[in-house]
């Protein structure tokens, strides 16, 4: 018997299966060629099993046809060499079971085994058949060609649903050997009913794909790092003394003073690499991050099978035929398709335990993801090499973010503790507070509210100077410039990143099709194909060019789809559904927002009519508190909607490639959560108390509800208390509580699962688990726009209001401390290891930073001017004061009511509430009082007031950009060491490749020398008559050597 003949006694014939059969294509029919061809479907089949060359016994990927056909293989072929201890030698799956070959991808793919079958591993234990030294795969009979095999027992009815997938899977995986990866499966595990597909890359398939992908790698040639002198030098030295308690024990964490000169690798250039260790050259990030690339290179286009007989099943076969002959599968079409349930790189081990071996994400576990070290500073060389460019950006922007929001806490202590100490020097709330004004207002809603003193209000006022102040002007200053400060910082560690991470000359190339825009496009192109047959039919066809015609046809649908392309006519309607939700989402945050309007003035109501003199002192504050907190809950159920709305609508646009998809997504998503979240602020800080009218004439909502008045002490106090408590909510509820709670309610969930399938074996199970059978148990990464998300509507909270609330910044470092350490846990212990993208920035997220931050001035500029009373106080000060303090600050404020030009039913149905009869009340606006000839109308000081607030706008506007501009242009984007450093690289590379010509050269040099006096030697000693220089011609044999050079 020959070698990868089957010995099958007892067994019908069967036809010979073809290099498709064994992985690649149709799975049957013999291969063409004869015993060549035959010799190159067994190379092709080397790389599909598990053991090497010289002890491998079974084809793996015909684990299911073996056990389709009921052949049970010998016990001493496959698992003899395995039985003492088979996982420990593979390291728990995360080799293949030669112990020799690392697993960098995985497959897996859901398969539907008959209930009564047994494992491979069982059957090759309880038989006794010889076994060849390899087999081929063994495919099931397809639908309607030829009989199944009768052996033992039937075969269940075929699913040709479930085996249209299994033949797309033998198709991919066959391409998958043809690009040189090798493959190992397992349907053997402890998940029932999932089968994984192990991948390994071989040595020169790492080396062909990485000059591909011209991924830089280090060279032998090392050079010095330029170090700071001096001064500089100095403080460095200090500074690394002081934080290095809170550096991460890690290598290669402090400041390297050699470095590698890196190059893009090339296979004619190895020599520049260090290649002593080829199995850590590759680290196991770039080899995940060059087999994916090869996954999304890779395509299975050709048709299966027909479904069967009859006018349906070949007109649903046609079709079937068509759409592969077209279409293009890649892996994320083959996940979108459900061919395969996941695809992921494994971790590198297990992250805690006793006699775990030591490894990168136990390292991140120790230093980075845990509460015990969040003091620490984080090892983001360490995240990069083990998750890649694109996390490590994002937690390195959030490790910046919150090493600035350090100063901007620290200032905002500094002011909040001002307001503080200066609260009782503060005129305008002692005079509201004296009980000797008796200033009586009037009512703060029709018939039930009645007349209040002003001195009822003396606790917000006094807290309102906690944050209206004149230091809250400089703070405002100050975030404005410290925003721009960050982001000039960010730029330049960025770019000290892309340095040390070799992404200096990186650019990023056309992403691959999306599976939803292929069949998109192939669905677009089949309705073409369609059209024209049918015109084609109505006109009568040449006979002369018939030929030529079917020629251009065939020729025509062989690339299809490469001519189709989607245009905005295609686009029109997701666009029109695109631009109709936004508006009626929006319109929706807007009418929730009405709706709490109407519960505050209806709230407001009814406690009034409270008999209990506590309640209806705190009516201002009982009614905001319960608004905010409605708002919280509305603006956190929200955000999850308008999430997956935003998904959904950026689905339907179908974006060609997958960045394309995540920039509208992060688009329509931050506009929705944006409204959202600031809306309720947003009317608070600029629409409260400013269109209520005046008594006797207000404004009313739907011709009942009255609009609701801010505090004498003004709206900021209440906008103050709505920012905070949005902020918190948010943050602790949504950004804290969700992420730690739904990730252990899902595990939680898939262990009583897990428990549930196997109640008897459970912890057995538990125990003996390989590490991709852990791993695809991990929830799947889902990108990184939910955390930036939350960060930069954080970011709107810091910067966009500061000037109401200048704890903000103090809260969100608080925040951040804890996040930081929350999700590099997330990443670590409860996600699959993610694929690796390479990125040099964090991409349309600084572009949103900065439209915040351009946003924030004129915000701010708004919220002083309007919002608080600073404005206001200056006028008086400089222009109506007569001792030149705040004294009459608060009189000058008030305008004056006769209670008898109420109109009818809106006057207090009790007017003596306060024991005496009021005839004049007063109320906040610059009005003529009732005793003028224009009463009632706007004042004088009204526009007075009006034309200082609008200069002080555009003054502090135009002041703040101007200083923010200054601030960008004098700190320049690259750091002038680093810039320094990139000019030496390319410089030292000239030098390397001019050395390495030169070397050439001389090496050539001396080689032709050598020849050219092997050709003189005979000339001068042997056979002078033989030399060009001798009168007869030269040998022929010496002739025909020279030549050869």
């Amino acid at each position: 018997m020959q070698e990868g003949d089957i010995s099958l006694e007892g067994l019908p014939p069967r036809e010979a299966p073809t290099a498709e059969a064994a992985g690649a294509v149709d799975g049957e029919g013999a291969p063409p060629g004869g015993p060549q061809a035959q010799a190159a479907t067994m190379r092709v089949n080397e790389k599909y099993s598990t053991l090497p060359a010289e002890d491998r016994s079974v084809h793996i990927i015909n684990i299911c046809a073996i056990e389709d056909i009921g052949y049970l293989p010998s016990e001493g072929t496959l698992l003899n060499s395995l039985s003492v201890d088979p996982d420990a030698k593979c390291r728990y799956g995360l080799y293949f079971r030669d112990g020799r070959r690392k697993v960098d991808y995985i497959l897996v793919y859901h398969h539907k085994r008959p209930s009564g079958s047994r494992t491979l591993a069982r059957r090759v234990q309880h038989s006794d058949t010889p076994f060849g030294a390899r087999s081929l795969k063994q495919d099931h009979p397809l639908p309607g060609k030829g009989a199944p095999l009768d052996v033992g027992a039937a075969e269940p009815p075929m699913d040709y649903h479930e085996d249209d997938k299994r033949l797309r899977r033998e198709e991919y995986e066959g391409n998958l050997l043809e690009a040189g990866l090798e493959l190992e499966r397992d349907e053997d595990t402890k998940i029932h009913g999932v089968g994984f597909v192990k991948i390994h890359a071989p040595w020169n398939v790492l080396c062909r794909e990485a000059e591909f992908l011209k991924l830089k790698m280090p060279t032998k040639k090392m050079y010095h790092i330029n170090e700071t002198r001096g001064l500089l030098k100095k403080i460095n030295s200090v500074l690394q003394k002081i934080t290095d308690p809170i550096q991460p024990k890690v290598a290669d964490h402090r400041p390297q003073t050699m470095k590698r000169l890196s190059y893009p690798f090339s296979r004619e250039k190895q020599h520049l690499f260090d290649l002593s260790d080829k199995d850590s050259f590759f680290d196991s990030k770039t080899r995940s991050t060059i087999v994916y690339e090869i996954l999304k290179r890779t395509t299975c286009t050709k048709a299966k099978y027909s479904m069967g007989q009859g006018e349906g099943r070949k007109k649903d076969s046609a079709l079937l035929s068509k759409r592969r002959k077209c279409g293009k599968y890649g892996i994320t079409s083959l996940l979108a398709n459900g061919v395969y349930a996941a695809a992921y790189p494994l971790h590198d081990g297990d992250y805690e335990g006793e006699n775990v071996e030591f490894n990168d994400r136990k390292l991140l576990y120790e230093e980075w993801a845990r509460y015990g070290v969040f003091y620490k500073y984080q090892p983001i060389d360490l995240v990069r090499k083990y998750f890649g460019e694109k996390i490590s950006l994002y937690f390195a922007w959030l490790g910046v973010y919150t090493q600035m929001l350090i100063p901007a806490s620290v200032v905002g202590i500094i002011v909040f503790l001002y307001g503080c100490a200066t609260m009782d020097e503060n005129i305008p709330s002692m005079e509201m507070c004296d009980q000797r004004y008796n200033i009586t207002m009037c009512p703060l809603c029709d018939k039930t509210c009645s007349y209040w003193k002003m001195s009822s209000a003396c606790a917000t006022a006094r807290a309102s100077h906690l944050f209206d102040n004149p230091a809250t002007v400089f703070f405002s200053v100050f975030m404005a410039l410290w925003a721009a400060t960050f982001m000039e910082h960010w730029k330049r560690k960025q770019m000290r990143l892309n340095y040390r991470w070799d992404l200096t000359g990186f650019e990023e190339e056309e992403d691959h099709p999306r599976a939803e825009y292929e069949a998109r496009v192939l669905e677009k192109s089949l309705k073409k194909e369609s059209k024209n047959k049918e015109k084609r039919r109505h006109i009568p066809e040449d006979s002369a060019n018939k030929w030529k015609q079917r020629v251009k046809t065939a020729m025509a649908g062989v690339k299809l789809t490469d001519k189709v392309k989607l245009t905005w006519r295609d686009r029109f309607p997701a666009y029109l559904t695109n631009m109709v939700s936004i508006i009626f989402m929006i319109a929706v945050t807007f009418a929730i927002v009405l709706g709490v309007i109407i519960y505050r003035i209806s709230m407001a109501a009814a406690l009034a009519m409270n008999s209990s003199p506590s309640v209806r002192s705190n009516i201002r504050v009982t009614v905001t508190a319960t608004a905010v907190i409605i708002n919280l809950v509305v603006i956190i159920l929200l955000d999850e909607v308008y999430g997956c709305i935003a998904r959904w609508l950026t689905k339907i646009e179908v974006p060609k490639t997958e960045k394309s998809f995540e920039e509208r997504l992060i688009f329509k998503a931050f506009l929705l959560k944006f409204v959202n979240s600031y809306t309720p602020i947003f009317y608070v800080a600029f629409f409260k108390g400013r269109f209520v009218g005046r008594p006797g004439d207000y404004v009313y909502i739907f011709h009942y509800f009255r609009m609701e008045e801010c505090a004498p002490g003004g709206c900021l106090m209440e906008l103050c208390i709505q920012l905070s408590i949005i902020m918190l909510g948010k943050q602790l509820i949504q950004n804290n509580l969700f992420e730690i709670g739904i990730p252990k309610m899902k595990k939680f969930i898939r262990y009583l699962r897990l428990k549930r399938q196997s109640p008897a074996h459970h912890e057995e199970s538990v125990k003996r688990r390989q590490r991709y059978e852990v791993d695809y148990n991990l929830e799947p990464f889902a990108g990184l726009t939910p955390e930036y998300m939350e960060m930069i509507i954080q970011f709107g909270f810091v910067t966009l209001f500061v000037a109401s609330f200048p704890l903000a910044p103090l809260f969100a470092l608080l925040n951040n401390i804890i996040e930081i350490r929350l999700d590099a846990k997330k990443f670590v212990t409860e996600l699959r290891r993610p694929v690796v993208v390479r990125a040099k920035d964090i991409g349309i997220w600084y572009n949103i930073l900065r439209g915040i931050g351009k946003l924030a001035v004129i915000i701010n500029a708004f919220v002083i001017s309007f919002t608080s009373d600073f404005i206001p106080r200056l006028v008086y000060l400089y222009m109506y004061s007569k001792d030149g303090t705040m004294h009459g600050f608060v009189n000058h404020t008030l305008s004056s009511f006769n209670v008898s030009d109420f109109q009818n039913g809106t006057a207090p149905n009790d007017p003596l509430d306060l024991g005496y009869e009021v005839q004049i009340c007063r109320y906040k606006d610059y009005r003529e009082p009732p005793w003028s000839e224009n009463k009632y109308d706007i004042s004088k000081d009204f526009w007075a007031v009006l034309a200082a607030r609008l200069a002080f706008v555009i003054v502090f506007q135009n002041l703040v950009m101007f200083m923010s501009d200054f601030v960008d242009w004098v700190i320049p984007d690259i750091p002038k060491d680093i810039s320094q450093q990139i000019h030496k690289e390319k410089v030292l590379m000239v030098e390397l490749f001019m050395r390495e010509e030169q070397d050439k050269q001389q090496l050539l040099d001396t080689w032709m020398e050598k020849e050219r006096q092997k050709d003189e030697a005979p000339c001068n000693h042997h056979n002078p008559k033989a030399c060009p220089d001798s009168l007869g011609s030269p040998a022929p044999s010496q002739a025909y050597h020279g030549g050869v050079l």
